[in-house]
């Protein structure tokens, strides 16, 4: 493991553009109102709060930057609010475009739907960055995995050994992000960060996740969300 520095500059991109319609709110669940404030909030809080954090951006929909301008009172990491895209990479392009002129040798790439990251699988992806130049963190499918032909019949057994189901925060060396957003085909669309990267060439290594670390997706999760901060999670 490198020996951490006081002098490597780590900025967080948090991602909350997504209309989140799968989550059956009102509103995109990122606004959706939890013990202790918004989900966003919580993704801000946890991310914010780590130590090797310097800055924090945040990437929202478009219609609500400038309401959205005020989370830099309450979460005083946060430097900037800009407007997303209409695809993932569309905005990771404009959070990353946001940190010019600002040091960074290492960019955290978070999802706002993932409130409870551990302060340790933060370290663990920033850790890996630093010697590797991309990690993501993820977790061994604890259910057997099963490739279903058209037909719906089983066409395969696939060992879960080698499989992880990929979280974030995902870390990168901020020139690797940036070349693999230039090399990104118009055409295709990415639904992570690290599969950017891999196309660009390059290795991206796994650390251990977390189960806290799941996604908010539906109704079921806001509801799991709420029990556990309701535990003090």
């Amino acid at each position: 493991m490198p020996r951490r520095s006081k002098s490597v500059s780590v900025v967080a991109v948090v991602l909350a553009a997504g209309a989140g319609r799968r989550a059956g709110t009102r509103i995109p669940k990122q606004f959706v109102r939890l013990p202790g404030g918004t989900l966003l909030d919580h993704a801000l809080i946890r991310i914010g709060s780590h130590p090797r954090v310097g800055s924090v951006i945040v990437v929202v929909p478009r219609g609500r930057v400038r309401a959205l301008e005020a989370l830099a009172i309450r979460h005083p990491k946060v430097v900037t609010v800009v407007a997303g895209g209409a695809r993932r990479q569309d905005s990771v392009r404009r959070g990353v475009q946001a940190i010019v002129g600002r040091p960074a040798d290492i960019v955290l790439i978070h999802d706002a739907a993932r409130p409870l990251v551990p302060s340790h699988v933060i370290d663990a992806v920033i850790d890996a960055a630093l010697a590797c130049g991309a990690a993501v963190p993820g977790i061994e499918p604890a259910d057997t995995v099963k490739e279903v032909g058209a037909g719906g019949c089983v066409e395969r057994t696939i060992p879960r050994g080698r499989l992880r189901l990929i979280q974030t925060p995902q870390a990168f060396r901020l020139d690797w992000l940036r070349l693999a957003l230039a090399r990104v085909s118009p055409r295709k669309v990415f639904t992570d960060d690290a599969s950017m990267v891999e196309a660009a060439g390059r290795t991206v290594r796994v650390v251990k996740g977390s189960p806290l670390s799941f996604k908010v997706t539906t109704l079921g999760d806001v509801a799991r969300l709420r029990s556990l901060l309701g535990d003090g999670a």
